[in-house]
C-alpha cells in the first residue's frame, strides 16, 4: 500500500474505532472521504487538527500509516526505529 493510501487508512480505522462520524473530524464528510482514501493529504496543521478531533495524537496516525505501508513491519520495529533517531538527535 502507497504511504498516502494508508496515513488515509490509518486515520479512517482510528476514527471508527472511536465510533465517530467522518464529520466529527471536523470537515466535510466529503473532504474527509477524500483524506481515507488517499486522494488528499491535509497540510500540517489541518493534519494536526483532524486527529485531535477524533481525539489522537497525530504521531500515532503517522506510525499506523507507517506499520500500514509496510516500513517498518511492525510496532516494535518502529518503537525502536524511533527510539535509536530520536537517542542519536539528543546526543548530537
Amino acid at each position: 500500500m502507497e504511504l498516502k493510501q494508508a496515513i488515509g487508512q490509518a486515520f479512517k480505522e482510528l476514527r471508527v474505532s472511536r465510533g465517530l462520524p467522518q464529520e466529527a473530524a471536523g470537515a466535510s464528510q466529503s473532504y474527509i472521504s477524500d483524506v481515507e482514501r488517499g486522494l488528499k493529504s491535509p497540510t500540517i496543521e489541518k493534519f494536526n487538527e483532524l486527529a485531535t478531533n477524533i481525539g489522537v495524537h497525530p504521531l500515532i496516525i503517522l506510525a499506523k500509516g507507517y506499520i500500514l505501508a509496510g516500513a517498518p513491519e511492525t510496532t516494535e520495529e518502529l518503537l525502536a526505529l524511533l527510539k535509536n533517531e530520536l537517542l542519536d538527535l539528543k546526543d548530537n
